[in-house]
């Protein structure tokens, strides 16, 4: 798996497709993909993608959501 940064909006998501015109995410967990213009992709640092996940967890908690599937 390779996690980016959308620059846009600060998001990090996983690369599900590319192409010359976009970058299709996926949210880190799991959830609605996104499309980003290939120029506005950066690179997501291990830090970043682990922080990412906690404040999944912890949202999925709180919210009393089924916890995402484990990555590995």
């Amino acid at each position: 798996m390779r996690y980016v940064l959308d620059t846009r909006s600060g998001r990090i998501g996983e690369v599900m497709e590319r192409s010359e015109d976009a970058v299709v995410l996926r949210p880190v967990g799991g959830g609605r993909e996104w499309e980003c213009p290939p120029r506005d992709v950066g690179e997501a640092s291990a830090d970043e993608v682990l922080r990412e996940r906690v404040r999944r967890l912890n949202r999925d908690a709180r919210s009393g959501a089924a916890p995402g599937p484990r990555e590995g």
